[in-house]
């Protein structure tokens, strides 16, 4: 039988009227969305933020890499002014990544970006990315993110390796996070990051700006992972954390042992952590560490996800 539907194409202005007053607060809204096609931890810093006279449509966050993140997005095919605005937002925040949604990307632009990509260094990254609206016949409207302009890793790995060397702790972190995060990724649809950092740390994002579960190896010989409290706003971090914190009982009951409540008074921040024994340099209990996070993770997530939607809803 073939009574297959008629696929078709919609454009955007006939789901979203205006691109600055429609448009750009959706994005905003799915933009954890966004990151998962592009294979990055997105979160939302701000709306317009602001480059001298210019204004960037979306500030965001890598929480992979807790670099900056411009976005731009327009209706219809690039042009050259978006282009030029782009490089401005991506000098004026020192961006990590620069990416440009748009309804078509001309050929001329995607090979800009691709230049761009081969040309910059190996911490700054562009993207473009179509954003397509399709619909079966009468039904409802689905989008896609279809990336059409991605980094090529290899050849900006091959060029860090001819500017600098990682050490080889630095590079031991590398191996240990993207374990981890191939793990909750493609094991357990917690995240949607593909690329282990150099680092002692990987946040990932609980749906809740400024606040993000972790996993790192902290000082003393121990790994710790943690439901991390750290906006801006320092009222707001403590509010939170005490709102949590008379649930103790509960909450640890749940997550089956002792958890350490940090509010850490002396910072902006607070924490509630579990720790455990282990050190990046000892290679024979790694595997052991990494199963270690991702149990805690998961449980993490399992314990404290409906508690911070019910305190994000009560708090507007």
């Amino acid at each position: 039988m073939n009574d297959f539907g008629e696929l078709k194409r919609l454009e955007l202005s006939a789901v979203w009227q205006r691109e600055a007053h429609h448009f750009t607060p959706w994005l905003a809204e799915n933009i954890g969305r966004l990151g998962e096609a592009l294979g990055m931890e997105l979160e939302l810093e701000q709306r317009e933020a602001s480059v001298g006279s210019f204004s960037v449509d979306l500030l965001a966050r890598d929480l992979g890499t807790d670099r900056l993140v411009v976005i731009e997005n327009q209706f219809g095919a690039t042009n050259h002014d978006h282009l030029g605005k782009l490089l401005t937002y991506a000098a004026g925040f020192d961006a990590g990544a620069v990416i440009w949604v748009g309804e078509t990307i001309r050929e001329e632009h995607r090979q800009a970006l691709d230049w761009l990509n081969q040309r910059t260094d190996t911490s700054t990254h562009f993207f473009g990315v179509a954003v397509e609206v399709l619909q079966i016949d009468d039904s409802r409207p689905a989008y896609n993110f279809r990336p059409v302009v991605l980094p090529n890793e290899w050849r900006k790995q091959q060029k860090q390796r001819g500017e600098q060397t990682l050490s080889s702790r630095g590079e031991a972190y590398r191996a240990y996070f993207q374990g981890l995060i191939d793990v909750l990724r493609d094991e357990h649809h917690f995240t949607s990051a593909r690329l282990g950092q150099p680092q002692s740390w990987y946040s990932f994002s609980t749906g809740l700006s400024g606040v993000h579960y972790g996993a790192s190896f902290a000082l003393g010989g121990r790994v710790r992972a943690d439901l991390y409290i750290g906006t801006r706003e320092e009222h707001f971090n403590k509010r939170l954390f005490d709102w949590l914190h008379d649930q103790k009982v509960a909450i640890e009951q749940a997550f089956g042992e002792p958890l350490e409540w940090e509010r850490l008074d002396e910072k902006v921040a607070s924490r509630v952590a579990v720790y455990g024994p282990g050190s990046i340099d000892d290679e024979q209990t790694l595997d052991e560490i990494r199963t270690w996070h991702v149990q805690r993770l998961l449980k993490i997530k399992d314990v404290f996800g409906s508690r911070l939607s019910r305190f994000k809803s009560t708090a507007g």
